[in-house]
C-alpha cells in the first residue's frame, strides 16, 4: 500500500475552519450581545478610551414619551448610532445623550382619557396632583422606550439622559423664557390663533396636520352703505368656507390689482338669493362663474375702479339681527386678495385669521379716524361657543348659543343657523359645499378653528439692539428674531440641500411665536404681569423662581404661597401670576442650553441635529429660534432630514389599513441587523418604503454579506500572524489592498457626507462581486492547497486579514451585532469591535496603474467564464477545473495586460492556450469585450486527488503517485512539520 493510499487529503488542506454560523440566529444572538455591552458597560468603556479627543456631538431631537416605539423611531435613531459610531471610529469623541419630550397635551389627554373612564372631574384634582400622574407616565414610557431603543443596537447614555421634564431642565427653560422677558421679545397680544376645542388650548403650526375636510361655502352679499351715488343698493359679494365667521366680519378687503364691474341680475331660477334689478359688484374675472353657482343671468354696467371702492362702506349682511351688527363695514385693500377664486372680495373677520388680523391692524389708525371702531370682537369662548359678541347666535339665542365644533369635534349648528340669517335676511347669494385641506390638531385629529385670545408671543420683527449677540458683530440691517433666524439658516449646512430652502421659507413668513397653551402639565409661562399685559422685570423675583425650580420642579409655580414666595416685597404690588403653559416646542427648542450648554461630556452648539423632514416646523425651527433669541445663533452646524417611511405600495401606514410594519415584530423574526441594513441600504434622504419583499431583499444581501465574513474567518483559521511586503507581494494581492485603499476612502467621505446608502452598496457589491466572485474564488486554490511555505498563499492570508479588518470595522457602525459578533470570533480577547478605529491604510497601497491594468485582465477573465458557462450548462464539463480553453486576445492591450499572468488560475481552469490570432468562426465573445474570443477544450491529463485540478504531472512523485508535482511537494513540507 502506497503512502497516498492512507491519507485523507481533505485533512491535508487548508479549508476554512469557524465557529461563525451560516444562519445567524440573530433574534436570539442580539439580545445575548445587548446584554454583554451592558454588563461590560460598553458605553464607559467608549468614554474612556475616547478621552481628549475632539468632540463629536449629534444632539438629540427628543421623542415623545407616551408609546412604544413605531418604525419611524427606528429609523430615526437607527441613523443617529451609525453617525454617532462612525465618528467614534475615526478619531472622535463622539458621546450620544439621548433625550425625551416630556410635557404638553398628549401626555395631559392620556391622563384625562383614563379620568373620564373612571369618572373623575380634572378640574376637581389638585393641579399638581395631576401634574405628578403626568409626570409618572411619561416616567414609564422613558423606561420602555429605552430598552427598544437599546434593543435596536443603539449605543448611549440611557443611564443619564435629558428629559425636559427633569428639575434642572424645567429650571433652564423657564430661565430662557425670563431671558426673552428681560429683553421685551416677550408680550401679551390678542390674536386670532389655531385653537384646539375638542383640547381647550391654542396651537402651533407645527402641532396641527392638514387633512382633507368637506365645508359648507356661502357668497354673501354686503349692502353698499355709502360711496358713490351710482352704486346705492347695490351690494358687494364675498365667499367664505367658515360662514360661521359672518358675525365677526368688520371689513372686506379688495386689490388694487384686480379690475372690478358692476353687474345687473337679468333672470333668476333660484329659491333664494338676487332676483331681476339687483346690482352686484364682483370681480370681472369671476362674474360668470359666480352667477352661474346662483342660476342666473346678468349684464356688465360699466368698470368700479378701486379709488370708488376704497371711498365706500358696507352693511353688515346681519344688521339689525337681535339688536346688533349695526357699525359701518369699511373696504379695506389687501395684498391676500386675487381674482384666483371666490369673488375677488374677501370677508374679513379678524377675531378669525392671520391675514384678516393684519389688514385690520394695518388699515387701524385711518379707521379710527373715519369714527370707525376697532376692538376685535370675541365671538367664539374656548368651547366653540358663540358668546354674546355675535348678537343672535350667543347666550341671546333661544335655545343656547350655537356652536361650532362640539367636545368630539364634530360640526356644530353655528354653520346652519348663521346661513338660515342669512337667509332670512336676504343676504345670501348662493351656497355650496367643498372639500378641502383644513387644519386639524396632530394630537386628537380633530378640525381646529382661528380665534382671537389673548395669548404670549415673541416678536419676530422687534428690533433686539443686540441684546444675546457678539457685541463686535456689525450689520446695517435690523437686528430682529427673523434676520437673526434667516442669516443662522445660511450659514447652516443641510442634508439634503433643499431642507435650507423650506426652512428659510417657513421663517421669512412666518408670524410671531405664540408660545403659550391653556393646558396644565408643562413649564408655566413663569412671568408676572399687570392688568394692561406689561412684565415685570425683575432680576431678584426671576433668581427666586430659577432656584426654585430647580429644587422643587416647575410644580413650584403652582404651589400654595408661591405668588407671595416669588414676588417676596413686592407682593404688595398689582402683579398676576400668569398660569399659562410654555408650548412645548419651546422646551425642545430649549435642549441645547441644558443638555449641550450643562453637560461637560458635550459642546455647544452641536455638529448636528437630525430628525424627520416635518421638523422643519418643529424642533429645528423652534431650536433656531429659541438660539437666535437668546444667543444669536442656530445651537447646530448642520441639519440631517429624513423622510417618512411607506408601504411597499408607497402608501401611508395605518393600522385601519393593515399595512404598518412594526419594529419589534421585524426585530423578533429577523433581527435587528437586517432592520438596520434596510436603514442603511434606503435613500432615507427622501420618503423610503418597507415591507416583506423590502426585507426578504435586505434578508439575502445580508446572507450574502455574513458568507463572505464567514469565508474570511474560516480562511484566518490558519493565520499565524506572519507579515508579507507589499513589494513581495503577487499582483492580485496588491490590487486588493489598492482596493482597500479606494474603499476607505469612499467610505470615509461617504460617512462624512452622512450618505450610507453609497457606502453600503460599495461594500456589499465589493464583498459579493470582487471578493466571493473574483479575488476569494481565484485564491482558494493557493489558499486551501499551496504549501505552508508559499509565499503566495502567505500573502493572501495578509490580504485577508487586512480585509477582514477593514470591512469589519467599517460596516460596524451599521451592522453592530454582526460585527461584534465576527470580531469576538476572530480576536477572542478582544473587548468590543467598536472600540475599535478604522484601519489606518497606507498610501503606498494605492496603484492606479496596477488597478487599469487589472480591469483590462478581468475583461478578458469575464469572456472565458461566460464561455465556460455555456460549457457547464450544457454539461460538457462539470466544473471549470475540466477545462483548458483556447483564448483568442486579438486586442494588443488586453494582451498586454495578461503577458506573464497565470490566466488559468486566474480564471479558475486546470489549463488555458493564449493566442494572439483572429478567433476563429462560432468562438465564444461578448459584445463589450472587444478583441476576444474563447474556444472551449478540455483538460488534458490526470485529475488531482488533493487539488482536483487536471494536469499532466499527476503520479510524478512517486511517495504521493496520485497528487500533482505541486501538492506532493505541499505533503512532503506538512509531513517534515509533523502536521502529515
Amino acid at each position: 500500500m502506497t503512502t497516498s493510499e492512507k491519507i485523507d487529503y481533505s485533512k491535508t488542506l487548508y479549508l476554512p475552519r469557524t465557529e461563525f454560523p451560516m444562519r445567524a440566529g440573530l433574534p436570539e444572538k442580539e439580545p445575548l450581545l445587548v446584554k454583554r455591552w451592558q454588563e461590560m458597560s460598553l458605553y464607559g468603556k467608549l468614554r474612556e478610551s475616547a478621552a481628549g479627543r475632539p468632540l463629536y456631538v449629534l444632539h438629540d431631537g427628543p421623542p415623545y414619551a407616551n408609546g412604544n416605539i413605531h418604525i419611524g423611531h427606528a429609523l430615526n435613531k437607527i441613523l443617529k448610532d451609525v453617525i454617532t459610531r462612525s465618528f467614534q471610529m475615526r478619531g472622535y469623541d463622539s458621546n450620544y445623550v439621548p433625550g425625551w419630550d416630556c410635557h404638553g397635551l398628549p401626555i395631559e389627554w392620556k391622563i384625562e382619557e383614563q379620568y373620564r373612564a373612571k369618572g373623575k372631574n380634572k378640574d376637581e384634582v389638585p393641579i399638581n396632583e395631576f401634574r405628578q400622574e403626568c409626570r409618572d407616565f411619561a416616567a414609564h414610557w422613558i423606561k420602555v422606550q429605552t430598552e427598544e431603543f437599546k434593543r435596536l443596537g443603539v449605543e448611549g447614555d440611557f443611564d443619564n439622559p435629558y428629559t425636559t421634564m427633569n428639575f434642572h431642565a424645567e429650571a433652564r427653560i423657564a430661565g430662557e423664557l425670563l431671558k426673552f422677558a428681560m429683553s421685551g421679545q416677550l408680550y401679551r397680544g390678542s390674536k386670532p390663533v389655531m385653537w384646539s376645542v375638542v383640547e381647550r388650548t391654542a396651537l402651533a403650526e407645527a402641532e396641527v396636520e392638514y387633512q382633507d375636510y368637506e365645508s359648507d361655502t356661502v357668497w354673501v352679499k354686503f349692502p353698499v352703505a355709502s360711496g358713490s351715488e351710482e352704486l346705492a343698493g347695490a351690494h358687494v359679494v364675498i365667499w367664505t368656507t367658515t360662514p360661521w365667521t359672518i358675525p365677526g366680519n368688520r371689513a372686506v378687503a379688495y386689490s388694487p390689482r384686480v379690475f372690478y364691474g358692476l353687474y345687473e341680475v337679468t333672470g333668476a331660477e333660484n329659491d333664494f338669493g338676487p332676483q331681476a334689478g339687483e346690482k352686484l359688484i364682483f370681480a370681472d374675472a369671476l362674474a360668470e362663474e359666480s352667477f352661474a353657482k346662483a342660476k342666473l343671468q346678468f349684464k356688465r354696467l360699466r368698470d368700479v375702479p378701486a379709488r370708488e371702492l376704497a371711498a365706500m362702506t358696507l352693511a353688515h349682511p346681519l344688521k339689525g339681527l337681535a339688536g346688533g351688527y349695526e357699525f359701518a363695514v369699511p373696504l379695506l385693500p389687501g395684498d391676500h386678495v386675487t381674482d384666483d377664486a371666490g369673488t375677488g372680495f374677501v370677508h374679513t373677520a379678524p377675531g378669525h385669521g392671520r391675514e384678516d388680523f393684519d389688514a385690520w391692524m394695518d388699515g387701524a389708525k385711518e379707521l379710527q379716524e373715519r369714527g370707525i371702531d376697532t376692538r376685535i370682537p370675541f365671538t367664539v369662548d374656548d368651547a366653540g361657543f358663540f358668546t354674546k359678541d355675535a348678537p343672535g347666535f350667543g347666550p341671546d339665542r333661544e335655545g343656547g348659543p350655537a356652536r361650532v365644533i362640539d367636545d368630539n369635534g364634530k360640526k356644530g349648528d353655528a354653520n346652519k343657523a348663521v346661513i338660515e340669517a342669512l337667509i332670512a335676511a336676504d343676504m345670501l347669494f348662493a351656497r355650496g359645499r367643498l372639500k378641502h385641506s383644513y387644519p386639524h390638531s396632530w394630537r386628537s385629529k380633530k378640525p381646529v378653528i382661528f380665534r382671537n385670545t389673548p395669548q404670549w408671543f415673541v416678536y419676530m420683527d422687534k428690533e433686539l439692539d443686540g441684546y444675546g449677540k457678539d457685541a463686535a458683530e456689525t450689520s446695517n440691517e435690523p437686528d430682529t428674531l427673523r434676520t437673526r433666524a434667516l442669516k443662522a439658516i445660511d450659514a447652516t449646512r443641510f442634508v439634503p440641500a433643499a431642507g435650507q430652502t423650506r426652512l428659510r421659507a417657513m421663517i421669512e413668513d412666518r408670524p410671531d411665536w405664540v408660545l403659550s397653551r391653556q393646558r396644565a402639565w408643562g413649564v408655566p409661562i413663569c412671568v408676572f404681569a399687570d392688568e394692561n399685559g406689561e412684565v415685570l422685570k425683575d432680576e431678584a423675583v426671576n433668581a427666586r423662581i430659577v432656584e426654585a425650580f430647580e429644587a422643587e420642579g416647575a410644580d413650584a409655580w403652582f404651589a400654595e404661597g408661591a405668588r407671595e414666595r416669588f414676588l417676596g416685597s413686592r407682593a404688595n404690588e398689582p402683579w398676576q401670576m400668569v398660569t399659562d403653559i410654555l408650548d412645548v416646542w419651546f422646551d425642545s427648542g430649549s435642549t441645547h442650553v441644558f443638555t449641550l450648554e450643562d453637560r461637560p461630556d458635550l459642546k455647544w452648539p452641536a455638529d448636528v441635529y437630525l430628525e424627520g423632514s416635518d421638523q422643519h416646523r418643529g424642533w429645528f425651527h423652534s431650536s433656531l429660534l429659541e438660539s437666535c433669541g437668546t444667543r444669536g445663533r442656530a445651537p447646530y452646524d448642520a441639519v440631517i432630514t429624513h423622510g417618512f417611511t411607506m408601504d411597499e405600495d408607497g402608501r401611508k401606514m395605518s393600522k385601519s389599513l393593515g399595512n404598518t410594519v412594526v419594529p419589534q415584530d421585524v426585530m423578533k423574526q429577523s433581527g435587528a441587523d437586517i432592520l438596520r441594513l434596510w436603514v442603511m441600504t434606503t435613500d432615507y434622504w427622501e420618503d423610503q418604503r418597507l415591507g416583506k419583499n423590502v426585507l426578504q431583499t435586505n434578508i439575502d444581501a445580508y446572507r450574502k454579506l455574513r458568507n463572505t465574513i464567514r469565508w474570511m474567518l474560516g480562511t484566518l483559521a490558519h493565520d499565524e500572524g506572519e507579515d508579507v511586503p507589499v513589494a513581495e507581494m503577487p499582483e492580485l494581492e496588491r490590487l486588493m489592498l489598492h482596493r482597500i485603499a479606494e474603499l476607505d476612502e469612499l467610505v470615509r467621505k461617504g460617512y462624512d457626507a452622512f450618505d450610507f446608502k453609497r457606502v453600503t452598496r460599495a461594500l456589499i457589491d465589493f464583498m459579493v462581486v470582487e471578493l466571493s466572485a473574483f479575488y476569494f474564488d481565484v485564491r482558494k486554490d493557493s489558499l486551501y492547497c499551496d504549501a505552508p511555505s508559499s509565499g503566495k498563499r502567505k500573502a493572501a492570508i495578509v490580504v485577508v486579514r487586512r480585509l477582514f479588518d477593514s470591512l469589519v470595522t467599517w460596516l460596524a457602525p451599521m451592522l453592530p451585532f454582526t460585527m461584534e459578533e465576527a470580531w469576538l470570533e476572530r480576536y477572542p480577547d478582544a473587548v468590543s469591535v467598536h472600540l475599535e478605529q478604522f484601519p489606518a491604510v497606507p498610501a503606498e497601497w494605492r496603484d492606479e496603474k496596477l488597478a487599469a491594468k487589472w480591469r483590462k485582465v478581468r475583461q478578458v477573465r469575464r469572456v472565458v467564464t461566460g464561455a465556460l458557462e455555456i460549457e457547464r450548462r450544457e454539461k460538457r464539463i462539470g466544473s471549470s477545473l475540466e477545462a483548458a480553453p483556447i483564448v483568442h486576445v486579438m486586442d494588443p492591450d488586453l494582451r498586454t495586460a495578461i503577458a506573464g499572468l497565470d490566466m488559468a488560475e486566474i480564471c479558475i481552469t486546470s489549463g488555458i492556450s493564449i493566442l494572439d490570432t483572429t478567433a476563429p468562426e462560432g468562438a465564444f465573445t461578448l459584445d463589450e469585450v472587444k478583441g476576444v474570443g474563447v474556444v472551449p477544450a478540455l483538460a488534458s491529463g490526470t485529475k488531482c486527488a488533493r487539488s482536483w485540478r487536471i494536469t499532466k504531472d499527476v503520479g510524478s512523485d512517486p511517495e504521493f503517485p496520485d497528487v500533482s508535482a505541486r501538492d506532493a511537494a505541499a505533503l512532503h513540507e506538512l509531513k517534515a512539520l509533523g502536521r502529515l
